[in-house]
């Protein structure tokens, strides 16, 4: 798959309409953009090409065709690494070096070598990366929001049981709730944090 890339011709400052140069630019940037857009969700939507990203990241930016084959196997197959078949590791081997792999180089997010078998990261891997990190900053924000509906639904019920039963426990089970609300929200920060 090849991308074209629009260009602006610097040296010549008004386009064939009589535009300036500031007016058009703007339309190439947008085009450009859009086309980056679609070329970035074009990769990024295949699970296995987002795996090759990230086992890339996890290995300071090199890694090896076999390995990466070996890794996406244990991840699809839910299995150890050494644990895989010669018939699993051949397919997701396979599917990367005639498929997945050429089709990211053309895009910039790798850069395979078939020859040796290597496979770095490409020029464009930082845009790859920044919505790979913003899918997982969601998915972060999405779990902890059902931690804390699940606490807060809980400290409800318990205080609602405590004050039908004995209005005495009433007061305890609140001030406990918010301690446990307070020692989880600290707990999410700290963890948050070293993130």
């Amino acid at each position: 798959m090849s991308t074209t890339k629009p260009t602006t011709d610097h040296a010549n400052p008004t386009d064939s309409d009589g535009k300036s140069d500031d007016e058009g630019e703007s339309n190439g940037d947008e085009r450009a953009q859009e086309l980056s857009l679609d070329v970035i969700f074009d990769i990024l939507r295949n699970r296995r090409r987002r795996l090759v990203i990230e086992a890339i990241e996890a290995e300071d930016g090199e890694t090896t065709l076999s390995d990466l084959a070996e890794r996406i196997g244990g991840i699809e197959n839910d299995k150890s690494p050494s644990a895989l078949d010669a018939q699993e590791r051949k397919r997701v081997y396979v599917g990367l070096y005639q498929c997945h792999l050429p089709r990211m180089d053309d895009a910039d997010a790798v850069e395979f070598d078939k020859d040796r078998g290597t496979v770095t990261r490409g020029p464009m891997a930082d845009a790859y990366l920044s919505y790979l990190e913003s899918d997982a900053d969601e998915e972060s924000k999405r779990r902890w929001s059902r931690y804390y509906s699940a606490l807060v639904g809980g400290s409800f019920v318990a205080f609602i049981l405590s004050w039908t039963f004995t209005t005495d426990l009433a007061a305890p089970v609140f001030a406990g709730s918010l301690l446990l609300i307070a020692g989880f929200y600290g707990y999410h920060s700290i963890v948050e944090g070293t993130d």
